[in-house]
């Protein structure tokens, strides 16, 4: 591998939520960063192109397989592709020789993958399993790769722990992401490729998905449309600012996994939850939003809904010893940078519709 260039980074789903942010970070002279997105629809691509083109990129220049460089950054390119379409990131992984990758695309949503579970294989078990034998076949220095909180399903033991018991999960989006773990563990131990995990715990911020609670709560409220709370309001959420993972996961790209020789033969993988370490009951988040939207919530409780749970709560003493940082960004601070963006965003798109 040609160590005298900058390191080349490949991040997927650099169009989604978490996947742009990283990409922004990554803007030192150590790295070159390629992105990565299908843009599929499963919430308005609109905001996905939004994202892509505060990266640089304009969706008239975006085609299928076509790699292209920012016109803001010199060392950002990206290219749409599909993971299922294993010939065309083989050449990908070729041509490019990356040295780290951060995956962070997946098919998303516990909801959705009650409705469309055939969406979550061909995305989070395919894809991944594409980008696994990629970094099998083309060496990469340290593979990164988002799993969730979800995988916890019914552990009832708080705080959530890496060493906890995850055989249960309770939606299949969250079965998804257990077998990315054990895949990527499997790869690990026969190729000796450097893994790492990271457990999102309920991340939220600027340029949010429409899905998750922060920007769905947020449209409700200034649109006067009703929010539906399950569990009767009673949820619990450890609620992250994006800021907060961009920090850990950047820390932990450059701290690849290494085998100690009196623990061989295990593998070269770690597993880290990534969470801001103190639940907020999701009725604050949405007090928050109201006084930031100066608008009352119209508020539904109802039951539980399949797939979902009441707690989630990250341990994070491993992330914390691993790279030094603990997430934490209170929600209050989180909240009023997230509506800065959200007013500003939603303004401007009212005003391009009126034009």
């Amino acid at each position: 591998m040609n160590m005298s260039r900058k390191k080349r980074i490949l991040v997927t789903g650099s169009a989604g939520f978490i996947g742009h942010h990283v990409v922004m970070a990554l803007q030192h002279n150590h790295f070159e960063v390629v992105g990565l997105d299908v843009i599929n629809h499963y919430y308005d691509p609109a905001l996905k192109y939004d994202r892509l083109k505060e990266q640089g990129f304009e969706k008239s220049r975006i085609s299928y397989n076509n790699c292209i460089q920012s016109s803001d950054i010199a060392s950002r390119q990206f290219i749409q592709l599909d993971l299922t379409d294993a010939h065309s990131l083989d050449k990908l992984f070729q041509e490019q020789q990356f040295e780290i990758v951060v995956h962070l695309a997946a098919q998303a949503g516990v909801l959705y993958s009650l409705e469309n579970p055939i969406a979550y294989v061909e995305s989070n078990l395919v894809g991944f399993a594409n980008i696994l034998e990629a970094c099998r076949k083309y060496p990469v220095k340290h593979l990164l790769f988002a799993s969730s909180s979800s995988v916890y399903g019914q552990n009832v033991e708080i705080p959530f722990s890496t060493s906890h018991n995850t055989d249960h999960p309770i939606s299949f989006y969250a079965a998804t992401k257990k077998a990315n773990e054990v895949m990527a563990y499997s790869y690990a131990h026969l190729y000796g490729i450097p893994t790492t995990g990271m457990r999102f715990f309920t991340v939220y911020g600027p340029w949010g998905r429409p899905d998750m609670a922060c920007l769905h709560f947020a449209k409700c409220i200034a649109e006067e449309r009703t929010i539906h709370l399950y569990n009767q309001g009673n949820m619990w959420r450890d609620f992250t600012y994006v800021d907060d993972v961009v920090t850990a996961v950047t820390k932990l790209l450059l701290r690849a996994p290494k085998i100690a020789k009196k623990r061989a033969p295990e593998a070269p993988f770690r597993l880290y939850n990534i969470g801001n370490n103190q639940p907020v009951l999701l009725l604050e988040m949405v007090a928050l939003l109201e006084s930031g939207l100066h608008k009352k919530a119209s508020i539904d409780l109802l039951p539980m809904q399949s797939g979902d749970v009441p707690v989630t709560y990250a341990d994070v003493d491993d992330l914390v010893t691993a790279i030094g940082y603990r997430p934490r960004t209170c929600l209050e601070e989180g909240i009023g940078k997230f509506l800065s963006w959200f007013k500003a965003y939603y303004k401007n798109q009212a005003m391009e519709k009126a034009a």
